[in-house]
């Protein structure tokens, strides 16, 4: 237990650990895990909980409804640092919860960041999250199927949590302004137009929403024992004038559009002015990457293979990097994407195949590229025919590959733009070399 100054006053914490959910009543979101008779709720009310991992985004929630769990299964909670801690303060931890499991005292370890321990420090959990001495939860905003070891992720029950909607989030600083935990016994007036312009800016972000309303009242104008937050505070203490960008509405999708089209149309004064645009209004700089990572191969494609793995080291700088630092790695991404030859013929291929590919989703395999593993499947001429390129000299052979219906189709037509000029060339001669070594 930590013990408070004497001279601590609650008010002197922020507002977002003011307003801390203390139970599963109070907590906001995540209907689908703790809604009347969900898993997770199931699982807590029944004191049956067991190691788990939470991911989901920042904000959501991870870290409060852990302290909710250990203070409704009256565990002890140690809170744990990925950043701080090594392997053999690990061990100490887990041995300590260990010796008070042997007198029924339940320990919860909660580890954040658990994505930034790295394989040796995962491990040296196994032993005690196995026999049970400790329950583990870990919380995570990465993917846990890549980032957390298989034998200790097997070990643990994954709950995904979600970003919290806008009017959960308007409810949430609906609260804030009555409890007396809050700003309950203050007079505030905000309208609730503008309480609403800070959910949809939080971005599903909890602490983010009480931050930013807090930080408005503190700024608002005050008239005698009254405080009004008007627009312009919330612009001036955001430092954001287009707050009505919502990231999931519209003008997202507006301004990713316009990036992506000036790419296309190779103009990087005008990509990196929607970058900044995008940047600026808070958005997430991984979801630029991505797209990005995906115009590389839909509009330039094997005229610059370089464009991917441009992209790709953008995204991998943004995701160890994070903002505002990696605005320049999407800077050198978005001009490069604008100034690289451009085609399309990848994403035309792949469109074009598709449409096939649904529509004749009966047609069979030929029978000499199938496998056969088994005597049966030789019986049956599975591989009969089969020309193993690299036994001969050119490492081509006229081997149908495409189902008889299919045969001739050309799905891939490269341009003459950039280094796919070279594939054009290397295509042509790979069919006219199979035209004259036809065997029909």
């Amino acid at each position: 237990m930590e013990q408070q100054s004497l001279f601590f006053n609650q008010k002197d914490l922020p507002l977002a650990e003011r307003l801390r959910p203390r139970t599963l009543d109070e907590f906001f979101g995540q209907k689908h895990l703790l809604g009347e008779g969900k898993m997770l709720r199931r699982i807590i009310e029944s004191d049956k909980v067991g190691s788990m991992i939470f991911w989901g985004p920042p904000g959501v929630g991870k870290t409060t409804l852990a302290r909710i769990i250990a203070n409704r299964t009256k565990s002890k909670f140690v809170n744990y640092s990925a950043v701080t801690s090594g392997i053999k303060e690990i061990k100490q931890v887990m041995e300590q919860a260990k010796e008070a499991s042997r007198f029924g005292e339940k320990t919860i370890l909660f580890v954040d960041e658990i994505h930034r321990f790295n394989k040796a420090q995962q491990d040296a959990f196994l032993p005690y999250v196995e026999t049970g001495s400790v329950i583990l939860i870990g919380a995570t905003t990465e993917n846990p199927s890549f980032e957390v070891v298989g034998a200790l992720l097997s070990r643990c029950k994954v709950f995904v949590l979600q970003q919290l909607k806008d009017e959960e989030l308007t409810e949430l600083l609906k609260r804030a302004l009555t409890d007396e935990r809050g700003f309950g016994g203050q007079n505030i007036e905000i309208a609730d137009e503008l309480v609403e312009t800070i959910a949809r800016f939080a971005n599903g972000d909890a602490r983010n929403a009480l931050s930013t309303l807090e930080m408005a009242v503190l700024n608002g104008e005050t008239e005698g024992d009254k405080t009004v937050v008007t627009k312009e505070t919330i612009e001036q203490c955001t430092s954001k004038k287009s707050l009505l960008y919502d990231k999931t509405g519209e003008e997202h999708y507006n301004l990713i559009s316009a990036l992506h089209k000036s790419m296309r149309n190779s103009d990087p004064d005008a990509a990196v002015y929607w970058l900044a645009r995008m940047l600026e209004a808070g958005e997430d700089p991984l979801y630029i990457a991505r797209r990005v990572t995906r115009f590389a191969s839909e509009d330039i494609g094997l005229a610059d293979p370089r464009a991917l793995e441009i992209a790709l080291a953008a995204y991998r700088a943004c995701h160890y990097v994070g903002m505002p630092e990696c605005s320049v790695h999407l800077t050198q991404a978005v001009i490069y994407m604008s100034l690289a030859p451009k085609s399309n013929a990848l994403y035309v291929a792949y469109e074009n195949a598709k449409r096939d590919a649904l529509t004749m989703l009966a047609e069979p395999v030929p029978l000499n590229i199938r496998n056969a593993p088994t005597k049966l499947m030789k019986e049956l001429d599975y591989g009969k025919g089969y020309e193993y390129a690299h036994d001969f000299e050119d490492k081509l052979t006229s081997m149908q590959c495409l189902p008889d219906s299919l045969v001739g189709k050309e799905y891939y037509r490269p341009t003459e733009e950039g280094v796919e000029s070279k594939f054009k060339a290397r295509l042509e001669y790979i069919k006219n070399w199979k035209a004259s070594h036809s065997k029909k």
